[in-house]
């Protein structure tokens, strides 16, 4: 199948597209429904309730979006009670829209999903605004709107009662295919004309997304009950391939080399183009199992690659015939990182195909499942707690509601359209806590809207037909809410020809509209631009201390885990895999707040070399680290030899001084100098190759200690 074929055919099996087609029945299903019955006017009001609910109906464990939505319909309802009482009196309106944004911005001290209530109710607060409501229909309303708003919840939660675990599979199957990139990105790293320095920071981009995934994985299955608690074979074999995927990504992260040595000592061989093809060989056979996960079909023919790896290791046994000054040990060791990496390709592919959960139900080593899912505390005290200028939600609240207030001042005194609330929305949709994500959605919002725009004159003045009109507008309704998630510039772009054709099968076809629509948006985001440049500007410098102190401890800890099971201390699965999957979310949090770093502006990016390279030396160390710790397990090193344990002492001792100097806690670890087999001895070759990569692991982190110094300066 082709690159381009089955990229598309994913989209349509994802959770994006399914989200679209969701989201779009049920926002539209009531006014189709109620028109056919010559009340269009009702289903409008009760659309709009669904569509506000709509907003937080978002990846997750079911019972948190029956949550979620149960308490937006109820926001919706005081909202608009609230908004079409105040709307009677403009200087009511305007301090009603500075009271509301700022306490409904808020809401993001409680996460993305509550933050995602937040939105909904101030979409409500927005198209309330405009309503011209007499005051003694304004509870009737508001209790209309709130009953779509109920209908939407009930239409979501129909739909995943009747394929419980489809949400899951589509999520597992998308988390596939981000390792997929991984693999590639790794496997570029050997071909001679790659930059290396260009490669990682895809490599680093790339991790962020993976982890992203890997989260809303774990909350899906780790927080739904009948996933986690009931042994059904689906349930199983979602968990089951879930877990050998982590292990898998685990095992590419431990891949790591110096890339430019080995080109230097064996690019001239053609080895290295053989190992990316290899490579990209087994991404490919990850992507199709990724791909059957998705498509919710069976992957009946797995690719054998022994065939492949004793030809590579054939290839390498010619090299060192004949490059006899080289040492080709480092060839081995990639050789032997893709045979396990074969191998959990296979597990992959054993789990998901298998028809019989018996051979799945038993699992040699007992995982906590909670304990891998954080937990938000939504007690009223954390909400007050913030309400302080160190507060970045509370700094990003006052900023909506100031914007809002300016927004809604300019639109009553200088623009005199109908539909001058798009200013408000516009502002409310860009403004972000922080810098990078309002500019990027702003830059989004505005191309977006103009080339959106333009498609919605052409389809006005060229498609007269109202049939042909009404298919697109369906199309370009699931194609706004399928890629709201995954490309906001073409969720944009389908949205304004989309809402262009809602007015006029409202009765409103002026071409004037997509000029106010396109100016309001303009004037909204040059408001929301100004505002997060100069209102309590939040910039991710004053952040980096501790999320480099996170980066640290989650290192040095896991370092600790693999120190304990090389002294014999016992360590539980549960406890290991806490430490690895830390290191990789903290990390990802560091190359994402880097990342936004870079779209800050020039004067804003402080340290900023110096934070790239404590990025990469970090994700060098992660790897060391996988790569040591899959040693540890595959070989039973056990009460490994002192000078052994001295090089672990050091490098915890050098992490855990770099960890004070950020305001960080050290990390303990125990051993006692001499203990039962812990005696001086020679070498054997596994203890000479520990010795060897804990050597890697010492040096590394002194890396890091001169980097953390360059950057506190």
């Amino acid at each position: 199948m082709k690159p381009q074929s089955r990229e598309i055919k994913s989209f349509f099996y994802s959770q994006y597209f399914s989200d679209g087609l969701r989201i779009s029945a049920g926002i539209l299903l009531p006014s189709l429904v109620l028109n056919f019955l010559g009340q269009f006017s009702l289903g409008i009001s009760l659309s709009l309730g669904a569509l506000c609910v709509s907003v937080v109906d978002t990846p997750g464990p079911v019972v948190y979006k029956r949550n979620a939505m149960a308490v937006t319909t109820l926001c919706i309802f005081l909202v608009a009670v609230v908004t079409g009482f105040a709307r009677l009196n403009v200087y009511t309106l305007g301090a009603e829209i500075a009271i509301i944004t700022f306490l409904f911005s808020m809401l993001t001290v409680y996460g993305t999903r509550a933050a995602a209530i937040g939105t909904g109710a101030l979409l409500m607060m927005v198209f309330m605004i405009e309503k011209a409501t007499p005051a003694s229909q304004v509870v009737g309303y508001s209790l209309i709107v709130t009953a779509g708003g109920v209908w939407y919840m009930l239409f979501s939660l129909l739909f995943f009662s009747i394929r419980p675990y489809r949400a899951a599979q589509q999520a597992l199957g998308e988390s596939i295919m981000d390792v997929v990139k991984f693999l590639k990105i790794k496997a570029d790293f050997y071909l001679p004309d790659t930059d290396i320095d260009d490669n990682y920071r895809k490599l680093v981009s790339q991790q962020i997304q993976v982890s992203q995934h890997q989260d809303n994985v774990r909350e899906i299955l780790f927080k739904s009950r009948v996933l986690v608690k009931e042994s059904t074979n689906a349930s199983r074999v979602l968990v089951l391939s879930f877990i050998d995927l982590v292990d898998l990504f685990e095992q590419i992260l431990a891949t790591h080399y110096d890339y430019a040595e080995i080109r230097v000592r064996f690019g001239k061989t053609g080895i290295l183009d053989e190992i990316a093809r290899v490579l990209h060989h087994m991404a490919y056979e990850l992507e199709n199992i990724g791909f059957a996960v998705l498509s919710n079909r069976r992957y009946a023919h797995s690719h054998d690659f022994n065939t492949e790896l004793e030809h590579l290791k054939l290839k390498i046994d010619e090299v060192a015939a004949t490059e006899t000054s080289t040492s080709n040990l480092v060839l081995k060791k990639i050789l032997i990182n893709l045979r396990d990496l074969n191998q959990n390709i296979h597990n992959i592919f054993s789990y998901y195909n298998s028809r019989s959960s018996k051979s799945l139900i038993e699992k040699p080593e007992e995982v906590e499942y909670s304990k891998f899912v954080t937990r938000q505390d939504y007690a009223p005290q954390v909400y007050f707690d913030n309400f302080s200028f160190s507060s970045a939600s509370f700094k990003h609240a006052l900023r909506v509601s100031l914007a809002c207030l300016v927004g809604f001042t300019i639109s009553k005194l200088f623009i005199h359209g109908h539909h001058s609330y798009w200013v408000l929305l516009t502002i409310i949709v860009i403004l972000k806590p922080g810098f990078s994500l309002s500019k990027q959605r702003n830059y989004q919002r505005l191309i977006g809207t103009i080339a959106g725009g333009v498609i919605g004159v052409l389809i006005l003045k060229f498609i007269p037909n109202e049939d042909v009109e009404f298919i697109l507008f369906i199309v370009l309704m699931i194609g706004t809410y399928s890629f709201t998630r995954l490309n906001y510039v073409v969720a944009v772009i389908f949205m304004t020809p989309y809402v262009f054709l809602l007015f006029k099968f409202l009765g409103v076809t002026q071409i004037s509209l997509v000029e106010e629509r396109i100016i309001d948006t303009l004037i909204g985001s040059a408001i929301a631009f100004i505002a997060i440049y100069l209102v309590f500007p939040t910039w991710e410098f004053e952040q980096v201390q501790e999320n480099l102190e996170q980066v640290i401890y989650a290192n040095t800890n896991y370092l600790v885990k693999i120190a304990e099971t090389i002294t014999g201390k016992p360590v539980s699965v549960t406890n290991y895999k806490l430490a690895r999957k830390d290191i990789y979310v903290k990390s990802a949090n560091l190359s994402a707040m880097f990342e936004r770093m870079t779209s800050e502006p020039k004067s804003k990016q402080k340290k900023v070399k110096e934070i790239h390279k404590f990025v990469v030396l970090n994700h060098i160390l992660s790897s060391y680290l996988a790569n040591l710790s899959q040693g540890i397990s595959d070989k039973n090193l056990h009460k490994t030899q002192p000078e052994n344990i001295r090089l672990i002492r050091k490098s915890i001792a050098v992490l855990n001084d770099s960890n004070k100097k950020l305001g960080g806690k050290p990390v303990e670890f125990i051993c006692e100098k001499t203990g039962p087999g812990i005696e001086k001895k020679a070498l054997t070759a596994d203890e000479a190759l520990l010795k060897e990569q804990l050597g890697f692991v010492n040096k590394i982190s002194y890396d890091i200690a001169r980097v953390t110094d360059e950057i506190l300066g």
